[in-house]
């Protein structure tokens, strides 16, 4: 058993240290605003905060945390939606289906986080998610109108 600090929230997770986070978030404990993907870290839907990173919890094992590591969730990035990232997608509509937004979504803000003045190399280097519906220019629309907002 190991305790997770999940959304502000010490958690217990009762299963296989080798089962991903993603699995632990949603089977376990009904977070499911991170979405199942790829399983392979290369999509970005499952994207969540730890202590502040992006991590793709797809392959991120229950085992390799230490209990102490704050995860944040979409769930847990704002309780009303007053984020900027959040603010931002919703005046500009950003989703289409909206499946990978929610990965997108914390991608950003942990770039935006760490760089807020984040450019457009910035923003070409770090968000490596995948959106199928192809509303990349309006995510990226989206990323500078947050910056006006942070």
């Amino acid at each position: 058993m190991a305790i997770l600090n999940v959304n502000g929230k010490k958690t217990e997770f009762s299963g296989d240290e080798d089962t991903p986070l993603l699995w632990a978030l949603r089977e376990q404990l009904g977070l499911t605003g991170t979405k199942y993907g790829c399983g392979i870290a290369q999509c970005g839907a499952c994207t969540i905060h730890i202590d502040g990173e992006a991590v793709r919890s797809c392959v991120y094992p229950v085992g390799a945390l230490e209990g102490s590591e704050k995860i944040t969730t979409i769930e847990g990035l704002s309780e009303t939606g007053e984020h900027p990232v959040q603010q931002a997608w919703a005046e500009l509509d950003v989703p289409q289906c909206g499946f990978c937004q929610p990965g997108m979504i914390m991608a950003v803000s942990a770039l935006l986080a760490e760089n807020p003045n984040a450019s457009d190399a910035d923003i070409d280097e770090t968000i490596t998610n995948i959106c199928r519906c192809g509303t990349f220019v309006r995510i990226r629309e989206g990323i500078h109108l947050a910056k006006k907002k942070l």
